[in-house]
This record gives C-alpha cells, sequence and structure tokens, in this order.
C-alpha cells in the first residue's frame, strides 16, 4: 500500500485567532470607542502579544496614538479648536476599525 502525500501531510498551523466569540469581538471594538481613544492602542498590543499581529504593527499604533494625542494638546491647549476633536474622531474610528478586522483573514499585513 502506497501512501499518499498529500493525506499524510501535517497540517499547517493556523494563525491565532484574537476573538474567541462574536460577543468579545464587539466588546474589543468598543475599547477604542469608550476610553475615548486613549486606549487606542490596546487590542493592538494584546494582539500581538497573542501573536495574531507582529509587534511593529503594535508599535506604529502606540507611536501614532501618542503622536496624535500630543498634537492634539499643543494645537489647542484650552480645547477650543475643531481640529483637535477631529484628530481624536479620526484616531476612534481607525483604532475601532482596525481592531474589528483583526481577525478577518483577507487583511494580510502585518500579520
Amino acid at each position: 500500500m502506497t501512501t499518499n502525500p498529500y493525506l499524510n501531510a501535517p497540517l499547517s498551523p493556523t494563525r491565532p485567532k484574537m476573538f474567541g466569540s462574536p460577543l468579545a469581538k464587539v466588546v474589543w471594538t468598543l475599547v477604542p470607542i469608550v476610553s475615548i481613544s486613549l486606549a487606542a492602542a490596546v487590542p493592538f498590543v494584546v494582539a500581538a502579544v497573542k501573536g495574531v499581529i507582529k509587534p511593529w504593527l503594535a508599535g506604529v499604533y502606540v507611536a501614532a496614538e501618542v503622536l496624535i494625542l500630543i498634537l492634539a494638546t499643543a494645537i489647542d491647549p484650552q480645547g477650543d479648536s475643531p481640529f483637535a476633536g477631529m484628530l481624536l474622531i479620526l484616531l476612534i474610528v481607525t483604532a475601532a476599525t482596525h481592531t474589528a478586522l483583526l481577525d478577518n483573514d483577507k487583511v494580510t499585513v502585518g500579520k
């Protein structure tokens, strides 16, 4: 009896998942929104620790969050500028969208 290399080949390891359930996905997606962008990079740091994404991508999110928060504060320390608010809303929307896409197999950047 001959062996078939396709049937006897070991399965390739699957990429780790960020979310264990749909509820976990909703909760992690709400983190940047509820924290008003102060914890926008937290889901990406957790994903890097779990091995879902590469660590450099989490570093980019941490650096971008710190840069945007410093820039929004430096633009208008009094809080009257609509540009600073727009920067924070842009960070919230971007982080929440990308958090929801962490387990998407079609997205390959940083994985």
